[in-house]
Formats: structure tokens, C-alpha cells, sequence
């Protein structure tokens, strides 16, 4: 059996891990995690029986989060940022496929 992984994915971004590793992975009580999900700032996976599952970039950002939230950011805040990233960075691989397009259609090759 071969598995093969798309060139993008990574490990960091499965879904692998419980909402009990990831307290303690973070220092979070798993009330605390539930929290963050339900302000829309993280967003684990449901396995077909409930449970909830984290990636190693779930884990990086919820410790941001707790940061952020220690420093007196409130969680709207944090949201509204996330938003703004998302957006920023569909712009920027927006324009990265355009250019690729005008690029491939003049024949022009990076060096």
C-alpha cells in the first residue's frame, strides 16, 4: 500500500490530535479550547463520533491566542485580525495566479 501526500499538505495540518494532548500541550483547560471554538478562532475537526481533533498548527495558534488574550486582546479582536489575514493573503495567491497566467501567456520565465 503507497500513501501519498499532496505536495501541500503537511504534517502540521492534521488533524490528529485530542482536545486532552492539546491541553496539555498549550497550558489550556479543554474549557478554555472549547471557548476559542466557539468565538470562531479555531477550528478543529469532528470525528463521525463527536470528538474533536487538532493539528500541530491549531496547537502554535492557540498558544497565540492565549498570548494574546493574557495580553488583554479580546477574542472579537483576534477574530477581526484572522479575518483580515485571510483576506490578505488570498489577495496575495490572488495575484500570484494572475501573474503566473500573464507570465505563461507571454512566455515570460522566472530566472
Amino acid at each position: 500500500m503507497v500513501i501519498l501526500l499532496a505536495a501541500d499538505s503537511s504534517y502540521k495540518d492534521k488533524k490528529v490530535i485530542t482536545i486532552g494532548i492539546v491541553s496539555e500541550l498549550t497550558g489550556l483547560t479543554e474549557r478554555q479550547i472549547r471557548y476559542y471554538e466557539e468565538r470562531k478562532l479555531v477550528f478543529p475537526y469532528r470525528t463521525p463520533g463527536g470528538s474533536r481533533r487538532y493539528s500541530f498548527a491549531d496547537v502554535e495558534l492557540l498558544v497565540e491566542i492565549a498570548n494574546k488574550i493574557e495580553d488583554g486582546v479580546q477574542t472579537y479582536e483576534i477574530r477581526q485580525e484572522m479575518v483580515k489575514q485571510k483576506k490578505r493573503n488570498e489577495a496575495e495567491e490572488h495575484k500570484k495566479m494572475i501573474q503566473g497566467q500573464i507570465n505563461a501567456h507571454f512566455g515570460i520565465r522566472k530566472k
